[in-house]
Formats: C-alpha cells, structure tokens, sequence
C-alpha cells in the first residue's frame, strides 16, 4: 500500500466503478461512446485498480497487442485525486507486470498537441514525464482528434533473447 492506496486487479462486477470515474472526468472522457468502449473494454482486458479502502478511485486497462507489446487502453484517476501520485503508482504496476512477461514496449494513445486542450496538455505531461516520448500524431480519431501515439521501451527480463532470436 503507498499513501493510503493500494493497487489490485480489477475484481468481477467493479467495471462500474470504471465509468464512475470517466463521467467525473468529462474534460477528457466526454464522448459517450467511447467511455462506454472503454468500460466494457475495463471489464474483459487486464484491468488494475487504485483502491482507498475499499473505494475505487482510479484504474488501467492494458491492451496486450503481442510477446514485445501492450499499450494502455484507458487510464483515469477520479476527479479530486489527481496530484496524489495514484497515476504515476498505477503506471509503475502496469509496467512492473509487462516486464516480468517480456513485454518490451508499451504505448498510449492520447489527443495530439495540434488541436490544443489544457487538459490534455496535462495528460502529455504527464505521460512524458513518466518516461513515454512522442512517436507520431495521427488521424486514426478522425481529423477533429488526432491521436498522438506515445512509446516507452521498458527493460525486460528475457528481450536481450528475442534480440537474438532464441525467443
């Protein structure tokens, strides 16, 4: 437990404490469609969660995309929690679960800086500061949001073999 949290799996039937948290956040999760996306998605993926006593009050979801790759699907911290270091406890467990499975690469989708957004500002802020460098912004979300697509190379046990091509 670190500062009065602790982080876990998502259990069964908690995805709606998932969309408690997005709808207190509709400066960044404020298309309807997909906030329900990323509740069902909270439900099936590997979801962890930061919990105060027994409250959930933020969580992530990773999106294993093959052996060397994941990319964080969704990831919120409930509103009046941020600055508490929950995200930065969250990212660190998500990348401490990937490396003891080999994962090499993790990624993040969020709005690009060309269509500026305070809040989402923040967001690339913080992600950078978690050590993820920009790769590319693109139109996947359509030309009104452009996805930036962010990449951390995290050290594992066992990449130095798929470098060789024993794994």
């Amino acid at each position: 437990m670190r500062a009065g949290f602790s982080i876990r799996a998502l259990g069964p039937g908690e995805s709606a404490a998932c969309e408690s948290i997005l709808r207190s956040l509709p400066e960044w999760f404020g298309i309807e469609e997909s906030l329900l996306r990323y509740v069902a998605d909270a439900a099936i993926l590997e979801t962890i969660v930061a919990d105060i006593e027994g409250t959930i009050v933020g969580f992530a979801s990773i999106r294993r995309h093959n052996v060397h790759s994941a990319e964080i699907d969704a990831m919120a911290v409930a509103a009046g929690r941020h600055g508490e270091g929950i995200g930065r406890a969250m990212i660190e467990h998500v990348e401490s679960l990937l490396r003891q499975g080999g994962v090499e690469f993790l990624q993040v989708k969020t709005l690009g800086p060309s269509r500026p957004n305070e809040s989402y500002e923040r967001t690339r802020g913080f992600y950078i500061r978690m050590g993820f460098i920009p790769l590319e912004e693109n139109d996947l979300w359509g030309e009104v949001n452009p996805c930036l697509i962010l990449v951390k190379h995290l050290a594992c046990a066992g990449c130095r073999d798929v470098v060789k091509g024993t794994r």
